[in-house]
């Protein structure tokens, strides 16, 4: 079993360096879209349940399978290897696949490790990995805008890295085992509940933690924009699940302050994604918005623990339909924007976008419904906040595809089918057709035979008919959405940054000529971290976190 649990993390490790050699580099690119198969195949054919330490490794490493992750590593799994087989053929011409390759297999193997891992130092390991990894495929184009969005995703995923840290060694002290059967049966300070909180949250987009998001989206290669939303997101809920002691501890104002971010995660994603034109820019608002649904059930849970039992198989469901149906949407997307639109493509990127819109029917409609359902049992007033704010905030999600569909309408039609490199239309479609009947197929069967109800059906169809006629009208009136730049808030402080530097002189060096101005100032946001500084940033960082909480 030891063998059988490493597999999956060690071949796409065992991969990258092998694309460095020429001589074992064609066989090894030959494999890489491959490498997520053991995973995939230890998901699907093992019962979970098993569990397996290996005490000599670090401080004792336990690797295991149990219910949850199972069913995160069969959907991160099987995104992975449809990217990767996307990727194949969109890499085709590209001068540089090995170092796309060596950094996709790295980030890879981080994100399918923290499906196995249970305990916080392997959790920590395997997504420290992931994050810092995932930096090669972000700035891979090397232009100016992927440079300048590679820092300020470093930035962000130093500040990510140091709250996780600070909270889990905090959560571990108190508990007395790094193991997470420990941690959940033992009572978490707020104190340690809030930096893992925000340090999963910089992962999962929470509200002034998500800027990096529209950054990176649109400069990286499509293939590694479908996992970045479609499952690495998911790594900040498994992050929440595995650490914060949901079902046993009810911490009130922490689950009341993110449920009350999720409210504003799914407004804000909707309303910064319908300013956009890059169809991959509103996309990310959009996971944005999703990720909203997550943190407002993860809040939940915090806030009401006898409801967990309700909220863990609705979040699961929520988390299994957005990572199929967002990673269809950003390999549709890639694939019309960069070869040209016809019938068939349009056709079949609505297919995820309106199971993302909830329509009825869809996957979207179960996951939404569940969740809705879920939360009815919160104590007041939040049932009725819940059942004012979710239709609206559905409305907002169908408006947000019309604008995706209406984009991708205008887009130059495909001159020729045929001169769309090959390898690139096969996985697309499998992703589609995954989004539209796993869901469906691994829904209970009351779950299925509610979405026929009448009242769900009137439910599910009032947004889109709503979104329709408001994007009519827009269309007729020719009204225009002003323009919003990828990052929002980042820009405003960038360029107060900018006005600080040209406000504050600095006494001139010897020698310099007389009359002469040198002004600095701190660099924007984004540009104070560089490749070769992570590592001491991070340093400082977390040394000034340890001192704080032993003060």
């Amino acid at each position: 079993m030891t063998a059988l649990a490493l597999l999956p993390l060690l071949l796409p490790l065992a991969l990258a360096p092998l694309l460095l050699t020429p001589a074992t580099r064609a066989t090894a690119l030959r494999l890489a879209p491959w490498a997520p198969l053991p995973a995939l195949g230890l998901a699907v054919l093992t019962t979970p349940g098993w569990v397996v330490d290996l005490s000599g490794v670090l401080v004792g490493v336990r690797l295991g399978l149990d219910a949850t992750g199972r069913l995160f590593l069969f959907f991160t799994a099987l995104v992975w290897l449809l990217a990767g087989l996307f990727a194949r053929g969109w890499l085709a011409d590209d001068a540089r696949p090995s170092r796309f390759w060596a950094f996709f297999l790295a980030t890879q193997a981080g994100n399918l490790g923290v499906c196995f891992a249970l305990d916080a130092v392997s959790f920590y390991g395997f997504f420290a990995l992931m994050s810092f990894a995932a930096y090669g495929v972000v700035v891979h184009a090397d232009s100016d805008d992927a440079v300048r969005a590679g820092r300020v995703y470093l930035a962000m995923a130093v500040l990510g890295e140091t709250l996780l840290v600070a909270g889990l060694l905090l959560a571990a002290g108190s508990a007395g085992t790094h193991h997470f059967a420990g941690l959940a049966a033992a009572p978490m300070s707020n104190t340690a509940a809030a930096l893992l909180i925000a340090g999963f949250g910089v992962k999962l987009g929470l509200p002034l933690l998500h800027m990096w998001l529209p950054l990176a989206h649109p400069v990286a290669p499509v293939p590694a924009s479908a996992v970045l939303s479609g499952v690495m997101l998911k790594a900040g809920l498994l992050g929440w699940l595995r650490c914060l002691p949901l079902g046993a501890q009810a911490l009130p104002e922490a689950g009341a302050t993110l449920m009350l971010a999720g409210f504003i995660a799914m407004f804000l994603g909707v309303a910064a994604g319908l300013m956009q034109r890059n169809l991959k820019v509103l996309l990310a608002y959009s996971s944005v918005s999703q990720m909203g649904y997550l943190s407002l059930g993860v809040g939940a849970g915090l806030l009401s623990p006898a409801g967990w039992l309700l909220l863990l198989p609705a979040l699961g469901f929520h988390a299994l339909h957005h990572a199929l149906a967002k990673s269809a949407l950003f390999l549709g997307a890639g694939l019309l924007h960069t070869h040209g639109a016809n019938a068939l493509r349009r056709a079949a990127l609505a297919l995820p976008a309106l199971a993302l819109a909830g329509a009825p029917l869809t996957s979207g409609v179960l996951a939404k419904e569940g969740l809705k359902q879920a939360l009815a049992a919160l104590p007041g007033p939040w049932p009725e906040l819940v059942a004012g704010l979710l239709p609206l905030a559905a409305l907002g999600t169908a408006l947000l595809m019309a604008r995706l569909i209406w984009l991708a309408w205008r887009l130059p039609a495909a001159a020729d089918a045929a001169a769309t490199p090959r390898g690139l239309h096969a996985p697309w479609l499998l992703a589609v057709l995954a989004s539209a009947l796993l869901p469906w197929g691994l829904a209970s069967d009351e779950t299925r035979s509610q979405a026929f109800e009448l009242a769900m059906l009137t439910a599910a169809s009032w947004p889109l008919l709503a979104a329709a006629v408001l994007a009519a009208a827009a269309v007729f009136l020719r009204l225009r959405a002003p323009a919003l730049p990828p990052g929002d808030l980042l820009h405003p402080l960038a360029h107060r940054f900018e006005r600080l530097r040209n406000a504050r002189p600095r006494r001139p060096s010897p020698g310099t000529p007389k009359g002469s101005a040198i002004r600095v100032a701190p660099r924007a946001f984004g540009e104070i971290l560089t490749a070769r500084q992570t590592g001491a940033w991070w340093l400082v960082l977390l040394a000034a976190f340890i001192l704080l909480l032993a003060r």
